[in-house]
């Protein structure tokens, strides 16, 4: 498969090929789980790809059509709601065990952390709805430490035992409600079922990937990952580049004609891959993520990083500020000021573009 014939699959699967059919809740159900730890950027992840506004993309919250919480890898994440519990219970487990050592080396044991989801619980029942510090002040009565960065990893395990989900915005906080209120009950699990699934949902929305990038996404072990994959190949195609195996979906390439996109910081084209040369030159990619896990805004052409970018904020306007790898010829500086208008119009602001 030549290069380009990746990157336009990629672009297709990851819904940065077409025309918008799909809402904001069906946007992250097709991806599966959406990296959300810069919530901003992440809200613009879900818009450039459904073509709705920031304003749509708070309701689909605030009501629970999508859900913010940690999944998969311990990071925050969007999902939608009728994925969250087969997806809890399939990739908890990978995240309790590491978050319980360092909860302790925190000076948080076992016994604390189930103190407090019982509390938790008994708070959310009469409130409904609570913020993270409004809980912490709860939990200090009831001698719960939550000092330092004990109140993350409380709540987060509170997560991992599907006690709590994020609820509506209150202002600019973020609020906490019971999954059982939001959600609802889960329906039957089963780890093969969950194992083909997210599978499934993984190379149809990200493929061309390989088992190696997969495992990555996932946080699955390697043995997981290989079951996984070995129960959905019959619904994938695959292709051999480089010596790697690579399964997508079957579907038509679409041609590229000086497409541009501005990807948000953290986005999925970039951070699903364990190997993101296909997208982004290794001479370059110290610009647009760090070895710390900091992935900044990029801007693609024909799939391919060509530079990154930053916005400011002044009054009634955004600032952007792109700065090429190479130099950006006039066609593709008019596309990236249309991409940056689309942002600015997204947020409800008007657009400045410097280069």
């Amino acid at each position: 498969m030549k290069a380009s014939d990746l990157l336009a699959l990629r672009l297709s699967s990851q819904l940065l090929q077409t025309g918008h059919e799909k809402n904001v809740q069906e946007v992250v159900r097709h991806l599966g789980a959406m990296q959300a730890q810069d919530y901003g950027m992440a809200k613009w992840a879900i818009g450039m790809r459904s073509g709705e506004s920031e304003a749509v993309v708070d309701d689909a919250i605030n009501s629970g059509a999508i859900l913010r919480t940690h999944l998969l890898r311990p990071t925050w994440h969007f999902v939608a709601a009728d994925d969250i519990h087969w997806m809890l219970e399939l990739t908890a487990p990978q995240i309790r065990v590491p978050l319980l050592s360092a909860s302790a080396r925190l000076g948080l044991d076992a016994k604390a952390l189930h103190k407090s989801i019982i509390v938790i619980e008994q708070l959310l029942s009469v409130h409904k709805s609570m913020t993270r510090e409004e809980i912490m002040q709860e939990l200090v009565k009831h001698h719960v430490p939550v000092d330092h960065l004990k109140p993350a990893h409380i709540m987060m395990f509170a997560e991992m035992e599907q006690l709590v989900c994020n609820g509506p915005m209150r202002g600019r906080q973020f609020t906490y409600m019971l999954l059982q209120e939001r959600v609802g009950e889960p329906t039957g699990f089963t780890k093969e079922k969950a194992l083909h699934d997210l599978s499934l949902r993984y190379f149809t929305s990200h493929g061309p990937a390989t088992l190696s990038d997969f495992t990555w996404w996932s946080g699955l072990s390697v043995t997981n990952a290989r079951v996984a994959l070995e129960s959905s190949k019959q619904q994938l195609e695959s292709t051999e580049t480089g010596g790697s195996v690579y399964w997508y979906r079957p579907q038509s390439i679409m041609a590229m004609n000086e497409t541009v996109h501005l990807l948000p910081a953290f986005d999925e084209y970039l951070i699903s891959y364990k190997d993101r040369i296909a997208a982004i030159d290794l001479k370059h990619q110290p610009k647009a993520f760090t070895k710390n896990g900091i992935f900044n805004p990029v801007i693609l052409i024909n799939g391919k990083a060509a530079g990154t970018w930053k916005r400011s904020f002044r009054k009634s306007k955004v600032v952007f500020e792109c700065t090429p790898f190479a130099e950006f010829n006039k066609r593709a500086k008019r596309l990236i000021e249309i991409k940056a208008e689309e942002y600015a119009a997204f947020i409800g602001l008007d657009a400045e573009i410097r280069f």
